[in-house]
């Protein structure tokens, strides 16, 4: 072997430890970045899953601070014809904002971003309430306001076989 020959061979030994460390640091970052992808996409989750619960809260803290509103939504989930005409403008009201929250819910499941086990509990929830009497008038009147995915996931959910709500969790 001439040095010239040697010379090439160690060029050629050079140029392919540097294409596989090369290679390697571009396998590296692939996976750095879908590290980061993941933790982003895990925080984002954790983010839509608190708003979600955060609008539901929004809806029904009025109804724990104001005695009237909870009696309104009380009263109306049991039986509308109960209510005056404004008492059942403001049940309508709250029905609308407390299944728009739902709706929320079921699009962040939709999407993934909502935990399985999480969104079984308001799935629970929801099965309570949309078969509640005044609940279920109100969406009879009103399903097009809502998204037909919405409107198709609850036309499927059955009742619940022991019904509760706030209008029937005291009653003996």
């Amino acid at each position: 072997m001439t040095s010239g020959t040697m010379a090439s061979i160690n060029w050629d030994a050079i140029s392919a430890i540097s294409q596989a460390i090369g290679s390697l640091a571009v396998v590296l970052s692939v996976l750095y970045l879908a590290a980061q992808v993941h933790q982003s996409t895990r925080v984002a989750k954790l983010a839509m899953q608190d708003a979600a619960a955060t609008a539901l809260r929004d809806v029904t803290k009025p109804l724990m601070e104001n005695a009237e509103l909870e009696r309104i939504w009380r009263v109306g989930l049991e039986d509308i014809s109960a209510l005056s005409i404004e008492e059942r403008a403001r049940f309508f009201h709250a029905a609308y904002q407390f299944l728009k929250a739902f709706e929320t819910i079921h699009f962040h499941h939709v999407y993934g971003m909502m935990d399985k086990d999480l969104f079984e509990g308001w799935h629970g929830l929801l099965r309570h309430y949309i078969f509640a009497p005044g609940m279920a008038h109100y969406w009879k009147l009103r399903p097009e306001v809502f998204s037909e995915r919405f409107r198709n996931f609850v036309s499927s959910l059955e009742p619940p076989t022991d019904q509760r709500t706030v209008g029937t969790l005291f009653k003996e």
